[in-house]
């Protein structure tokens, strides 16, 4: 059976990510770590690895749909990770401390998204700027060092491995993943603050004819991908089980490559969650795959940086797909 080029493309278009897990495992399955490589214990490892990008990819999805980028999400990661433990050390509890973390990673998304969509500034620009600023921040908090939850506190079980050897139980932070996902897939496909970010990313100009409040939504959608990084710095801190300022430098490619991976268009109006979780899954695969291989991680840098070159290569082959 002969496959058409369109044919192709569609298959690419919607299971493209899948196509692309089921490679990197076929690739996997082909050196000799593959006996370990898959074992439950190590599959749990990977999903615990997922665990960060996937919520931050959560909300770099809503925002690449619209049109946008942010940069500084892994500063902010940073820093709401110090704050989780200063806080926790001052005696906070953990919901208390919770809400404190998504308060403030919403509250620097709504800065970056009010900016943006206020004075029409570009995305790369703002959130640039912004990761400087949060990331100069965490290091202020810390005091340029690391600050060390209570070793009782309840937040470090969020990412626990509890029987290490064994798959199952998951610790609650990939619970808490998927739930968060869930709820996005519900927003992007079911309300019509969903509809409205898809019509921005697809044409501006066109949605705010049609009477969409462009601005707003923009700025909705930076609040909301900053109230999913309060949780990821929280869940990063209870991983790590101290607040690191100088740790998730280099996050956000992480979290663009996995949203790309997954089928988005950097160009907007195209995206989905269920990809994007598929692209954080084959981000920490291949970082933890080529650490049970012994490779450097120079080489690890090399790899992840390929394949964010070829993501954006075949989102533009996408496009042009489609203007043909």
């Amino acid at each position: 059976m002969n496959l058409s080029s369109g044919t192709l493309f569609r298959l690419l278009r919607s299971g493209g990510p899948v196509l692309g897990l089921l490679l990197v495992c076929g690739l996997f399955s082909l050196t000799e770590e593959r006996a370990f490589i898959f074992t439950g214990g190590n599959l749990k490892n990977i999903l615990i690895q997922t665990v960060v990008v996937a919520i931050g990819a959560l909300g770099m999805t809503l925002i690449i749909i619209g049109g946008g980028i942010d940069l500084s999400v892994g500063s902010v990661v940073a820093f709401t990770g110090v704050l989780a433990a200063k806080l926790l050390v001052a005696g906070w509890a953990p919901w208390t401390t919770t809400l404190a973390l998504v308060v403030v990673g919403g509250s620097i998304g709504l800065v970056n998204g009010a900016i943006i969509a206020g004075f029409r500034m570009m995305p790369f620009i703002v959130t640039l700027g912004m990761m400087g600023i949060v990331r100069g921040a965490a290091k202020w908090l810390a005091n340029n060092q690391t600050v060390n939850a209570p070793p009782d506190s309840p937040v470090g079980q969020l990412m626990a491995r509890v029987n290490p050897t064994e798959f199952w139980p998951l610790p609650p932070g990939v619970w808490i993943a998927l739930g968060l996902a869930a709820l996005m897939a519900v927003v992007l496909q079911k309300t019509v603050f969903g509809r409205y970010v898809f019509a921005i990313g697809a044409n501006e100009t066109a949605a705010r004819y049609s009477g969409v409040r462009v601005g707003p939504v923009k700025a909705a959608t930076y609040a909301i991908s900053g109230l999913l990084i309060g949780c990821a710095g929280l869940l990063q801190m209870s991983r790590l089980t101290q607040g690191d300022p100088t740790v998730a430098v280099g996050l956000e490619l992480d979290i663009i490559a996995a949203v790309v991976i997954g089928g988005a268009s950097l160009s907007g109006g195209v995206g989905s969650i269920p990809g994007s979780l598929i692209g954080a899954l084959i981000m920490a695969l291949l970082r933890n795959g080529t650490n049970q291989l012994g490779w450097q991680t120079y080489s690890q840098e090399i790899i992840i940086g390929m394949v964010i070159v070829l993501a954006v290569g075949l989102d533009q082959w996408r496009q042009s797909r489609r203007g043909g």
